[in-house]
C-alpha cells in the first residue's frame, strides 16, 4: 500500500471521529493517532470542548492524552497524527512536546492554523521538535464537513432569530 492510500485510509477514519463530533453539536474535527510500523491505531477521537467543559479539548489533545495513556509513555516518538483540519498553536504544541514523528491533516485552516498557516509554529525557533508535516490528504472532504457544520448552525441562529 502506497503511503498516500495509507493516509487516506486513516483520514476517512478521522473524518468518521469528526462527524461523530458534529452528531454531539461539537465543531466537526477527528483525529487518529497510529503507530504505523504495526499499521495500529493507538488512539481516535473527535472535539469534545463542550461535551466536557474544556477549552483545551480539541481533537488532537484528547488523541495524545488517549495515546500516552494507552502507550505509558508521553513521549509518542515514532507516531502519526492524522486530523482533518489544520492544528491550532495549542494543538501544534501539544504534538511537539509529544514527540509525534508526522502530522497527516485534511483541510487547511487560514484563521486558527498553526502549521502552515499563521504562525507556523514547527517553523518557529521555539518549537523543540518538528514533525514531518503532509497536508491536504482528503481536503475536500474535510472542508465540506465543516462547512456543512457552520451553514446548518448559521441556519439554525437565523431561525432564532427570525
Amino acid at each position: 500500500m502506497t503511503e498516500r492510500n495509507f493516509d487516506k485510509r486513516y483520514m476517512r477514519q478521522a473524518i468518521a471521529q469528526a462527524q461523530a463530533a458534529s452528531a454531539r453539536g461539537e465543531v466537526p474535527v477527528g483525529a487518529v493517532l497510529v503507530d504505523p510500523l504495526a499499521d495500529r491505531v493507538i488512539a481516535r477521537t473527535g472535539n469534545a470542548p463542550i461535551a466536557i467543559c474544556d477549552p483545551t479539548a480539541h481533537a488532537e489533545i484528547l488523541a495524545l492524552r488517549d495515546g500516552a495513556y494507552k502507550t505509558g509513555n508521553y513521549r509518542l516518538s515514532g507516531l502519526t497524527l492524522y486530523v482533518t483540519l489544520e492544528p491550532c498553536t495549542m494543538c501544534a504544541g501539544a504534538i511537539s512536546n509529544a514527540r509525534i514523528a508526522r502530522v497527516v491533516y485534511g483541510a487547511s485552516d487560514p484563521k486558527g492554523g498553526a502549521v502552515e498557516s499563521g504562525v507556523r509554529f514547527f517553523d518557529s525557533p521555539i518549537c523543540h521538535h518538528r514533525p514531518a508535516v503532509t497536508s491536504g490528504v482528503l481536503a475536500d472532504a474535510c472542508a465540506a464537513q465543516l462547512r456543512a457544520f457552520f451553514k446548518a448552525r448559521r441556519q439554525k441562529s437565523s431561525q432564532k432569530k427570525g
